[in-house]
């Protein structure tokens, strides 16, 4: 029996997969996130470079304290390697020398670009994970001028650490094994504040926050790319050709094209995990609607053709003559007819019969809907099978898909039409 079951599941899982990546390229294609990486690109350069001044502020400030201490050197070459200042100011992102006069300037910027970048975070998190919940407006105004800050900040120690253990591993200092433990420790460190800032942001700003082991797990992935993006990103680009084509203007280019592919990769794992928790709603959409609307193409065919997922999560199999519904009742579940044929009495499964059900309809929604008992009894002419849906998950395709809410109430429609002439008969 577990034998018969392993391919099963694996089946299932290779569908789960398919259909989660079709449904998060189309959302990702749909919601035009590459406009909103563009915003986050320019709020971020803009939030950095005074952050960039105060690096530099600090490395000059180090650098008097090195003229006598061998620690104080280490220090500083940690950071200007970590923080790869000396290409930024051959780039002419950062001025040779640094003036204290321009910091008050940097930190209005600071202020007003970290309260833009959030909100453009914000608004593309609003984009991803719709909801008609809004944030109250002292903490919309508030938590700008605190986590972008904070983040940065924390951003900068996790690298100055990083740079720090990364100079202190060179064999030279300390041997080859604690080296390369040293080396092993500081590439953890990166991950693993890469991780925590996106696991933050994922899971505090959409206004309905996802499922925690979702978020986890989506987190955990985005910050394996994004760190390998970021390690990658240089040997792909060369900030040298972007200097002898764009001049002085090469390292402001550089930096925002590699924070625009960061972002994009960023947005794409957080649309990754939406698709996560309407993968089944998406599933449902596609077998109820077929290709009407959609204009499906063979990618779309081949992703959602597996429909033995559905049914070992929702399926249920009856023989004829099993009543699905009795008149009365007062129960929320709603049915999609999969397989076989079904019949509607009024007054009990042996009274007036009000016509059929065949496959392919959903059916039993209107007691959900209208908060009423059921209005009819429901019994299986042949042997069925049909997907029983909790009415969540029915309030979610309706938000989810318009042609499927549209079906949803043209049916009801048609079904008091019928219902009104019966009565005036």
């Amino acid at each position: 029996m577990a034998e018969a079951k392993t391919p099963t599941r694996a089946r299932n899982r290779l569908d789960w997969l398919m259909q989660t990546g079709w449904t998060t390229w189309r959302l990702f294609s749909k919601n035009e996130l590459y406009n909103h990486a563009a915003a986050v690109s320019l709020y971020f350069l803009l939030s950095a470079a005074p952050l960039l001044m105060l690096t530099l502020y600090a490395s000059q400030w180090v650098e008097r304290w090195a003229e006598g201490s061998i620690r104080a050197t280490i220090l500083l070459a940690a950071l200007y390697d970590q923080f790869h200042l000396d290409t930024l100011r051959q780039l002419g992102v950062l001025p040779e020398r640094a003036r204290l006069a321009a910091g008050g300037v940097g930190l209005l910027t600071l202020l007003l670009a970290s309260r833009g970048l959030l909100n453009a975070l914000q608004g593309a998190f609003r984009v991803i994970f719709p909801t008609d919940s809004k944030r109250r407006f002292v903490v919309s105004w508030a938590i700008p001028l605190l986590i972008v800050p904070l983040a940065f900040l924390l951003i900068l120690l996790g690298l100055a650490a990083r740079g720090v253990l990364e100079f202190l591993a060179q064999p030279s200092l300390l041997g080859s094994a604690r080296a390369g433990a040293l080396e092993a420790a500081s590439t953890l460190l990166t991950v693993l504040t890469v991780w925590a800032l996106t696991f933050f942001a994922y899971w505090r700003l959409p206004l309905k926050r996802p499922p925690l082991r979702a978020t986890l797990w989506v987190s955990a992935l985005a910050a394996l790319s994004l760190v390998i993006l970021a390690s990658g990103f240089g040997h792909f680009f060369s900030a040298e050709k972007y200097r002898a084509l764009y001049g002085s203007l090469a390292g402001v280019v550089f930096v925002l094209i590699g924070i625009y592919f960061l972002s994009l990769t960023f947005f794409a794992w957080a649309q990754c995990l939406y698709a996560v928790t309407k993968v089944d709603v998406a599933a449902l959409e596609r077998l109820f609607l077929g290709s009407e609307g959609k204009g499906a193409n063979r990618l779309e065919n081949l992703a959602f053709s597996g429909i033995n997922r559905l049914l070992d999560k929702y399926g249920q199999t009856l023989p004829a003559g099993s009543v699905l519904i009795h008149e009365g009742d007062r129960d929320d579940l709603s049915y999609y007819l999969y397989r076989g044929r079904v019949a509607l009495y009024k007054g009990g499964a042996h009274g007036s019969p009000l016509g059929h059900i065949e496959q392919g309809e959903l059916f039993g929604e209107m007691a959900y809907l209208l908060g009423e008992p059921r209005s009819a009894t429901v019994v299986a002419e042949t042997d069925i099978t049909v997907l029983a849906l909790p009415p969540q998950l029915l309030e979610e395709l309706m938000r989810y898909s318009a042609p499927f809410s549209r079906r949803i109430i043209g049916s009801l429609c048609q079904r008091l039409k019928v219902m009104n002439l019966q009565k005036a008969a």
